[in-house]
């Protein structure tokens, strides 16, 4: 049947990918748009349209996926991998920044997250401040995106007392009533009637408010469609910051809009909360802070503690924030390395296509492996090698179309996919690492989209035969939300990056480990849109990687911690939703810890380095064992080593030839190890 589902609105914004930049070409009057009250920098992006029905029509329909039930009304999709996805699937904490959240029998419980860090960990727990009572005897999700929430409270019967609205980065909670309905507030508040809140008090070391209607004695009397908002204030807050977070409370945040755009430097997301009525509040994380950013009002009303640092508050309903820009990129370039370096490279690269195993047929192994031999096919004719990666090539694209055959499942258990109905994903039948429960979906399609699009960058036939990778790109990267799909599964345009958990069922809230992982998924996703001429999905691609670039760099490779001291360690290896750690989930070697954060070492993670002090990468290298020669992700600490100078590169080269076989992991070789740093110049 005829593929290339992602087709382009009109007027598409073209994307022209010129040394390592994206330019975007846009029209007069997108740029006459973005200089007009418009959202700043680049102009919004012409966002693709997606036939998902065609899309899951073409693998077969199979209940394979194991998820708890999740609390959603009808016509709302299984929200996985959001920060909310633990009170879908359950009845865990989670964690809206500033605020925690918790349902409970009767309503819900509000918290504060007070961040205390200890030599390996920075947790930030959800302790209720606030308990609310309405009297519900259940809850359900009755509308979602990937930043806001809203919960409906029911009765015993099943009829609807009222919503609780939440959003990241909001400040506020508020729940309006859908019949009159009292709501009773423990916690200590007090009644204020001459101040913009109807009661307020000192709670567990923060000052919270409510603004509503009315409040005596503890209890809030509601009519339909009246709003009761709470909220917690910023230490110190001045008379600006009480009267914004007021307003906010009066007004539910209703849904968040996401639109993004790219230019040669910058990628820009922009959240718009769309509330009801009126005025809103959003707090910006350190990623928005970082480098570059667009002028902003409203903003420097205090300051939220959270395990990730400080939250600056701002009175406003549009958060826009830049990224550097990180365009997708294939192989180490390496026409510039020296004929020594050249020999070296076409040595190792002969020895590791020998080396090949035969690939494994679980989701992430599967693709990992077929990740590396692409690579190491495209370095090889890059380096004039043909002959010695022609049956690699074959070998690799033979089982690209294996895995992409649209009715493989039908035939065999393994490399394949179908598309589960109801948790509304594509899911591989040869699961690992929890897949089967839409973990990690991004890292294993990752590797697949990678390594279709190094292969099919200049073999349009084979491009043909895996139309069902468009599938797989439509899992995890939806631009907008349909009935079979929701809108960005794995990506949180609020937090900068994704979520791994499917269910998240963590009194931490949802995590992501291997933040370079979550890089190489956009970078795999941009290196097939380009492959396949689909332009628009190649600029969301690139929003993807270089958002997601600078949040791993911010929260995970090199995170600013002067505010946490108690905290010992260079990196931080698993973020949390109310915690940091210094650890993973399955090694505690010290290579492990900074290893996962650079695999596979591509030229993406090239990115790493931007903007970072190159003693804090030193530093990270030999807190993880500077020789390279640990058994477990060596190369990638060496790789990882080179980014900081001339000098560090050096070393990491003479390293990279001597250290063992088993210090090279299985998703990269010494030959692409060594052309990454050969690259560098």
């Amino acid at each position: 049947m005829t593929r290339r589902w992602w087709l382009v609105l009109a007027l598409v914004a073209l994307v022209a990918v010129v040394t390592g930049g994206v330019a975007a070409l846009v029209s007069d009057r997108d740029r006459a748009a973005a200089t007009s009250g418009g959202a700043p920098g680049p102009p919004d992006a012409r966002v693709p349209a997606l036939d998902t029905a065609a899309l899951v029509a073409d693998v077969p329909a199979r209940d394979v996926a194991r998820l708890p039930t999740a609390r959603v009304a009808d016509g709302v999709l299984p929200q996985t991998n959001r920060w909310y996805s633990g009170l879908v699937f359950g009845d865990e904490p989670v964690f809206a920044q500033p605020l925690s959240f918790q349902l409970t029998d009767a309503g819900f419980t509000l918290g504060l997250p007070k961040p205390v860090a200890t030599e390996k960990t920075i947790a930030g727990p959800h302790v209720p401040a606030l308990t609310v009572d309405v009297g519900a005897a259940s809850a359900v999700v009755s509308a979602a995106d990937p930043v806001a929430v809203t919960i409906d409270l029911l009765d015993e019967a099943g009829e609807v007392l009222g919503h609780v609205a939440l959003a990241e980065g909001s400040p506020v909670v508020t729940f309006t009533a859908a019949r009159d309905v009292t709501v009773r507030t423990d916690g200590g508040l007090t009644a204020t009637p001459d101040g913009p809140a109807a009661a307020q008090g000192d709670v567990a070391g923060a000052v919270w408010a409510l603004a509503a209607p009315g409040f005596d004695a503890g209890a809030t009397t509601l009519a339909r469609g009246e709003v009761a908002g709470w909220y917690a204030l910023p230490d110190g807050a001045s008379a600006a910051a009480q009267d914004a977070l007021a307003a906010a409370a009066r007004h539910p945040v209703e849904s968040v809009d996401v639109t993004y755009g790219v230019d040669d430097e910058h990628a820009r997301t922009t959240l718009t909360y769309r509330t009801r009525g009126g005025a809103g509040a959003y707090v910006l994380s350190p990623h928005h802070r970082a480098g570059d950013q667009p002028a902003r009002t409203g903003c420097g009303l205090g300051e939220y503690a959270s395990v990730g640092g400080p939250l600056e508050l701002c009175a406003g309903s549009v958060l826009s924030a830049y990224a550097p820009t990180v365009a997708p990129a294939g192989v180490p370039d390496v026409r510039g390395a020296s004929d020594e370096q050249r020999s070296a490279i076409l040595a190792a690269l002969e020895q590791d296509v020998a080396a090949t195993p035969a690939f494994p047929s679980d989701t992430y192994f599967g693709g990992k492996a077929l990740f590396r031999a692409a690579t190491l096919v495209v370095l090889g004719e890059q380096l004039g090698a043909d002959d010695v990666v022609a049956d690699l090539r074959a070998t690799t694209a033979d089982a690209l179309r294996e895995w992409a055959q649209s009715d493989g499942c039908t035939q065999r258990d393994a490399r394949c996919f179908v598309y589960d109905p109801t948790a509304r994903a594509a899911v591989g039948l040869q699961a690992s690492f929890g897949s089967d429960e839409l973990n990690d979906h991004h890292f294993h399609h990752g590797y697949l989209l990678a390594a279709a699009g190094l292969l099919a960058a200049d073999d349009p036939a084979l491009a043909d035969d895996l139309g069902v990778l468009d599938l797989l790109a439509a899992d995890v990267a939806n631009p907008t939300a349909s009935d079979e799909l929701p809108q960005l599964r794995s990506f949180d345009p609020y937090a900068g990056h994704s979520w791994a958990s499917g269910p998240s069922q963590f009194a931490d809230g949802n995590n992501q480990e291997s933040s370079s992982e979550a890089v190489n998924a956009w970078n795999g996703l941009g290196l097939w849109a380009r492959a396949t001429g689909q332009d628009a999905l190649l600029v969301e691609a690139t929003w993807l990687a270089s958002t997601e670039s600078l949040a791993a760099r911010t929260y995970w490779t090199a995170p600013d911690l002067a505010w946490a001291p108690g905290f010992t360690h260079q990196v931080v290896s698993l973020v949390w939703g109310g915690k940091r750690d210094y650890a993973t989930w399955f090694s505690p070697e010290p290579a492990a810890i900074l290893g996962i954060q650079l695999i596979p070492m591509g030229p993406a993670q090239r990115a790493l380095a931007t903007d970072v002090d190159p003693q804090r990468i030193r530093a990270a290298v030999d807190e993880g064992g500077a020789d390279g020669t640990a058994t477990t992700f060596g190369g990638y600490l060496l790789a990882y080593l080179a980014l900081a100078g001339p000098d560090d590169a050096a070393t990491a080269w003479e390293r990279l030839r001597a250290v063992p076989d088993d210090a090279i992991d299985d998703g990269t070789s010494r030959a692409a190890l060594l052309a990454f740093v050969a690259a560098l110049g």
